[in-house]
């Protein structure tokens, strides 16, 4: 009864921001899903197949199937909406494998800032809704990770490839291992593949093998031949990338500190106060800190910008109760439909 005194609460307090309530489709086609994350993430899935051959799944992200509602409209009309509902994913430890939440977004933003800002807003209200009166508040932005890759020395297949698992940390890891050490490269087998490939120039390009065409093949590998990767450049780059994403402080010290690293770094790039629309966020007993690395470890994240969580400590541990952001491109890169600006947050029932 607590627990749904609690749920009434946030749905309340978020109906009054002018959100309006959704119902959400429990099932979605699994390409979207697949789409978006790729094949790794089959394993989680609840998936079974329709009378029309289609395979489904139960839905393990609701945002996908809110903005998919969304897409469906045809429109470009302004949109905020709320719902309550539970995503399904697998789990080994038999944990978590239902993750009751309730959503908000905001649709086709006219005014990000000020749609980033009114989310974060409404979430800490909720925060105090709650009861809790002491919270912490963690900031980061996707863009400034983008920013500094695109300043390295390094290939940009790799530079594409850092992107792509910025979120996932322990192959994120791996990565960077092997782009400081060179570590995966072996003479021999590099020989072997300049053999293929120049044999490989003799035939039909329209040929297939495994999959993918020979003139396929042919590109990657001329791409990694006039693009090469150097064990020191990439050394170099590696040790920048580790220290970026240590980089931890107050929030109204972020912009400081992220010049004074690039400044030593000599990476021409400058991040204006600006950059921080919400910095001037004033709350008591809220505590504002930025964090490069925030919303990492997850596994599946999407983010295209600005990103938040809200820590309360909760029988003695922090417990993260609210998480979101800006995920402008989840509809075009990631399920290859129209690209709809989009912000939003989760609270963990």
């Amino acid at each position: 009864m607590k627990s749904k005194n609690l749920s009434e609460k946030i749905l309340r307090l978020i109906k009054s921001k002018g959100f309006n309530n959704i119902e959400l489709d429990p099932v979605l086609e699994t390409k979207y899903i697949l789409q978006r994350s790729g094949e790794n993430f089959r394993k989680n899935l609840f998936s079974f197949y329709n009378s029309d051959t289609k395979e489904l799944s139960l839905t393990p992200d609701l945002s996908i199937s809110s903005l998919l509602r969304y897409v469906q409209k045809s429109t470009n009309t302004k949109e905020k909406v709320f719902y309550t509902g539970s995503a399904f994913r697998k789990s080994y430890n038999k944990k978590n494998v239902i993750v009751k939440q309730i959503g908000m977004e905001i649709f086709s933003s006219k005014d990000e800032n000020k749609d980033d800002k009114e989310i974060l807003d409404t979430s800490i209200k909720i925060i105090k809704k709650l009861g809790f009166k002491k919270a912490t508040v963690k900031i980061g932005n996707f863009k400034l990770f983008e920013l500094l890759i695109k300043k390295l020395s390094i290939p940009q297949r790799w530079k594409s490839r850092l992107l792509k698992f910025y979120w996932n940390e322990k192959y994120f890891s791996e990565l960077l291992k092997r782009l400081q050490s060179n570590s995966d490269i072996d003479p021999i087998v590099v020989a072997g593949d300049k053999k293929t490939y120049l044999k490989m120039k003799k035939e039909n390009y329209d040929k297939i093998i495994a999959g993918r065409s020979y003139r396929e093949i042919i590109e990657r590998f001329e791409k990694k031949i006039n693009d090469p990767r150097i064990a020191e450049t990439g050394k170099y780059s590696a040790k920048i990338i580790r220290e970026f994403l240590k980089i931890n402080c107050s929030l109204k010290d972020a912009p400081k500190n992220l010049n004074k690293f690039y400044k030593k770094y000599n990476l021409n790039i400058y991040v204006g106060k600006d950059f921080f629309p919400i910095l001037n966020l004033k709350q008591k007993g809220i505590n504002f800190k930025f964090s490069t690395s925030n919303g990492r470890g997850k596994d599946i994240d999407y983010y295209s910008s600005f990103i938040f969580s809200i820590e309360v400590k909760f029988k003695k541990s922090a417990k993260t109760l609210v998480a979101g952001g800006r995920y402008n491109d989840l509809t075009s890169k990631i399920l290859g439909l129209k690209k709809i600006p989009a912000v939003g947050a989760a609270i963990n029932l």
